[in-house]
């Protein structure tokens, strides 16, 4: 009944429910009340996540004007959304990176080998690892047959920000796109946004593209599809070279800094997890265990970097295991357990 109820809504529908119910397990998450409501919550969402991402099956039209390549889920419904309303989804295509491409190890994606080191740290690392990453190469061939369809006519566009998961996988687009006879064209969708609608007396500063409202993405399309500027061949060339370059490089973290996609050690921001947690617990007293999903819902609000909650969890859950941290509760999912500062024998 549920599956058909999510078939039967429209695309602007299903985008609704998404940001709202997303709203309501962060919110669950955080001050959970009857578990079984949390769980059928989360299920709810996957089966409509899921029917948002059965169109990223259809072919692409050997007409298609235009390609777009989006890095992210919630970017991507956003673009399907702004492109169906401007009337282009007949002529505008769409290609999904749905990667996180600022953690985990990138090298040799080309090859089963790498694509496996890939699926086995997030299967060791982040919670839910082993799920997401079970279909990954089937996910991976899918995006290399839609790579493809690309008619040699139409125009690519690919869209990045300011952050580490959009820069790489920006790199990434551009080395899949080899040898491709296409017009390649980049742009920053939050930093146009933020050109277009910031004012002085009201700034708005966007971390990644999912954050972009639909209404105020499409005049940024309007308006880099009625002035493209295509990259140069040295250009592509040298993005294309700096894939290289990153996903050989073995960090398992990578942050956007001074212009460039930078790998960092996996533990770089373990103190400024602690320091969230001290302080929620300046309020609350040393003796008390907090939410685990409270500590990094506040380190994800403050950062100076898009992470992701994944990550913030998994080194939660590291120094746990490395004796810095005491927990209440069982690590399976962030609303499952609370921490504290382990005490010192004295």
């Amino acid at each position: 009944m549920i599956r058909k109820a999510i078939e039967a809504l429209s695309e602007n529908e299903l985008r609704a429910c998404l940001r709202l119910m997303l709203m309501q397990i962060r919110r669950l998450e955080q001050e959970p009340s009857s578990q079984e409501a949390v769980d059928n919550l989360v299920e709810f969402y996957k089966d409509i996540a899921s029917s948002v991402s059965r169109s990223k099956d259809q072919p692409i039209s050997p007409d298609a004007t235009h390609v777009h390549i989006v890095t992210g889920l919630s970017f991507a419904g956003s673009m399907k959304q702004t492109l169906k309303s401007l009337g282009w989804s007949d002529t505008h295509a769409l290609i999904i990176l749905e990667e996180d491409y600022a953690i985990g190890p990138l090298g040799a994606l080309d090859t089963s080998t790498g694509r496996q080191a890939r699926s086995d740290w997030f299967r060791d690392h982040i919670l839910g690892g082993a799920e997401v990453y079970s279909c990954f190469e089937e996910e991976y061939s899918r995006i290399v047959r839609r790579f493809g369809q690309i008619p040699e006519q139409a125009q690519v566009v690919i869209w990045t920000s300011g952050n580490a998961t959009e820069q790489t996988g920006m790199r990434h687009a551009l080395h899949l796109l080899g040898s491709h006879p296409n017009k390649v064209a980049v742009y920053n969708a939050c930093s146009i946004c933020e050109h277009l609608y910031n004012e002085p007396n009201r700034q708005i500063q966007y971390r990644h593209s999912g954050e972009i409202p639909p209404d105020k993405l499409g005049k940024a399309i309007q308006r880099v599809v009625d002035n493209l500027q295509s990259l140069s061949q040295e250009e592509v060339g040298g993005l294309s070279g700096e894939w290289q370059d990153i996903s050989g490089c073995s960090s398992e973290l990578r942050v956007w800094l001074d212009g460039k996609v930078v790998g960092i050690s996996a533990d770089a921001y373990d103190a400024y997890l602690l320091n969230k947690l001290d302080k929620l617990q300046e309020s609350r007293g040393p003796e008390e265990f907090i939410k685990s999903a409270r500590v990094i819902g506040e380190a994800i609000g403050y950062c100076d970097q898009y992470i992701s909650d994944a990550y913030f969890e998994y080194r939660l859950r590291t120094l746990i295991y490395d004796g810095v941290l005491e927990i209440q509760g069982v690590p399976t999912a962030m609303r499952y357990y609370s921490v504290r500062r382990k005490k010192r024998n004295d």
